[in-house]
């Protein structure tokens, strides 16, 4: 289990106000052409520092934030969004000559049309420096990492890197970098910089398309700024580890589907620094950041990644034994679905024994995942399973039968329920899309009436005929 409850970690840098607004698109303008959106919704939430702090928390820590915000109604904003986490330590610093930084992203659908940033990028007045640092010096003492997250909006000046990072040093507090300056030695002292390839290629002014080019890239940058470690993320070709003197890991991207990859980076480094500041050596602390990342990139805007999720999605990962705590709780669903809910994305949701899987399952709940962005599926229990089969069911236990559905591509949550149906799961989650096999009715489906009522949709599904699990019981018997 993933507890980092324990842990506070100081996050320094760039703050931002991220702004979405969602829409459907109804029609193509014939004036650009471009998107015409309806059903508008407009929301908001910190980001740059602001969402390393948010994902830190997210995954059960406390944050520290230490940062510039303007005087103004986007300030206010923001801190009225932080005030909202009591996870989050406010140490901002307010500044009277510059506005908060502000990002607007334009979302048709699923899709990113467009960001519109109102910044400044000036480095910090010499006495909000001051202010930052004094800030950072007065929070150490009572963290366990410091993240420098670096936007090149004028918070992370060479000095106030130099001091942070001293700082952390003299406590023996790791720090990890996400970086954008192409002079990788301002960041000399850290315990590891996170470049994405790009950055890692302007930095060491060298190819990085094959993961052998990364690796000599990160030795020539590492060996010229001093530095003890680099993490270069490759978006869709996984992460590389370099440490100097001691080789290079990699492992390969574990998202199954790209919808955004707005604030991917903040997740890592946000995770990779809560799971080494727990005493985890950088490489397995790549391999939990690189699950998160692959969680996040499959949601819309500058997300987070949940405690529960992250636990789930590495028990699929690693392929160890099946158990019940592969199986998410109620209470964990339901924060899931609000979370999936809030980054816009469409819920589905069906439910039976799968017992022993089939080709007409495995057909069944593709074709469900093709009608929502999330699908849950909720299991029979073995108690259930009985009342419902007979003695002789199941054949498989549902801790094995969750691992074999949560292993599937199409899943993306399991559940299970201890009553003869789910209607008291779907009366919690509320799901947008109710789906259930073509032998039943709408009537007859449990908890239509509740989805529809709340808006939702009922879907029934084709079957392939000629599959069931009954009888391939009965063919090998026979």
């Amino acid at each position: 289990m993933l507890d980092f409850s324990a842990l506070r970690v100081l996050v320094l840098g760039d703050a931002m106000l991220d702004r979405f607004l969602y829409g459907e698109v109804e029609r193509i303008s014939p004036e650009a052409p471009v998107p015409v959106l309806r059903q508008r919704r407009l929301s908001a939430m910190p980001g740059g520092a602001g969402n390393v702090a948010r994902n830190i928390t997210a995954l059960g820590a406390r944050a520290v934030l230490v940062g510039l915000l303007g005087r103004d109604a986007a300030g206010a904003e923001f801190r009225a969004l932080l005030a909202a986490d009591p996870r989050i330590e406010d140490r901002l610093v307010e500044s009277a000559g510059r506005p908060t930084i502000c990002k607007m992203r334009i979302i048709a659908g699923t899709q990113q049309v467009v960001r519109v940033d109102d910044e400044a990028t000036s480095p910090a007045e010499p006495a909000e420096a001051a202010a930052m640092l004094a800030a950072v010096r007065a929070a150490l003492p009572s963290c366990q990492a410091l993240i420098l997250s670096d936007y090149a909006k004028g918070v992370l000046s060479p000095p106030v890197i130099a001091e942070a990072i001293a700082a952390a040093r003299a406590q023996g507090i790791p720090v990890l970098v996400d970086p954008k300056s192409e002079d990788f030695s301002v960041y000399r002292g850290a315990d590891c910089v996170k470049p994405n390839a790009r950055e890692l290629a302007r930095a060491a002014r060298l190819p990085v398309g094959t993961e052998a080019e990364v690796v000599a890239a990160a030795e020539h940058v590492m060996a010229e700024a001093g530095l003890a470690a680099l993490l270069c993320t490759r978006a869709g070709r996984g992460m590389v580890l370099v440490r100097a003197g001691a080789g290079a890991t990699s492992v390969p991207a574990l998202a199954r589907e790209v919808f955004d990859v707005s604030g991917a980076g903040d997740t890592v480094i946000a995770t990779l620094a809560l799971v080494h500041a727990s005493g985890q050596p950088l490489e397995e602390a790549m391999r939990i950041a690189n699950a998160a990342a692959g969680i996040v990139v499959g949601k819309l805007g500058t997300a987070t990644v949940g405690a529960d999720e992250l636990a789930h999605a590495l028990r699929a990962e690693s392929g160890s034994a099946p158990d019940e705590g592969a199986l998410l709780d109620r209470e964990a669903a339901a924060r899931l679905v609000a979370e999936w809910r809030a980054h816009g994305l469409r819920v589905g949701f069906t439910n039976g024994v799968f017992d022993i899987l089939h080709a007409g399952h495995v057909a069944s709940l593709r074709a469900a995942r093709r009608r929502c962005d999330r699908l849950v599926v909720a299991l029979n229990a073995d108690a259930s399973v009985t009342r419902l089969k007979g003695p002789a069911r199941p054949v498989n236990p549902l801790a094995d039968r969750a691992a074999v559905i949560a292993g599937l591509a199409s899943v993306d949550a399991v559940i299970a329920f201890e009553e003869d149906t789910p209607i008291e799961l779907i009366r919690l989650l509320l799901p947008d899309v109710l789906m259930k096999g073509g032998d039943y009715t709408k009537e007859t489906v449990v908890g239509a009436r509740e989805v529809e009522a709340a808006g939702g949709q009922v879907v029934l599904l084709d079957l392939l005929p000629g599959r069931s699990t009954t009888g391939i019981i009965a063919r090998a018997k026979g």
